[in-house]
């Protein structure tokens, strides 16, 4: 058994309403994300599938939306729900992880500047050794003071953000290798 955990954050179908199958970034997230997840099942390293739910919208559970987006078709060791923005806080998963023995998380999915990093700073803070993956965390254009950040240029920010202080930045590849 592994001490590393790879966490599929918020990668549901609820981001249909925010523009997910429009992104010209979706393909190559899909790609990696599922590279990713082959790689870490090679290695039999558990993989948690973490949702983010509301009260109501399409992060409701009403919604019928809160499920895994049809590309992924992993068979997670653990599904959890959170109401923040972080996976650790409300949904159990930091005791799980404690109890299985994790010292490692392994970070993928969606809004890469927030659920994705917000997990990652607090898991840091909490004892963990995290390995942000960027290409297998997706994002959207956000814009405050007239000025809109693009993908690339918000996964840019979080990788400033998080790199030597709170999470090894890796790509897949990088990942992969250091599971061996």
């Amino acid at each position: 058994m592994t001490d590393s955990v790879l966490l599929v954050i918020d990668a549901q179908q609820s981001f249909y309403q925010r523009g997910y199958a429009e992104s010209a970034y979706a393909p190559a997230f899909e790609q990696a994300l599922n590279q990713l997840i082959t790689g870490c099942q090679q290695k039999n390293v558990p993989i948690v599938d973490v949702f983010h739910i509301e009260y109501d919208g399409p992060f409701s559970l009403d919604s019928g939306l809160v499920r895994r987006l049809p590309f992924l078709q992993h068979r997670a060791a653990l599904s959890v729900q959170k109401r923040v923005h972080n996976a650790l806080t409300d949904s159990g998963l930091h005791q799980w992880l404690q109890q299985q023995g994790i010292r490692h998380v392994i970070i993928s999915g969606i809004r890469s500047e927030q659920c994705c990093e917000t997990t990652a700073r607090v898991a840091s803070d909490l004892g963990y050794q995290v390995s942000y993956i960027t290409e297998a965390t997706m994002t959207f254009p956000m814009q405050h003071k007239g000025i809109t950040l693009n993908e690339d240029e918000i996964k840019h920010r979080t990788e400033c953000m998080l790199i030597n202080r709170f999470a090894a930045i890796r790509s897949v590849e990088q990942c992969l290798q250091e599971l061996s």
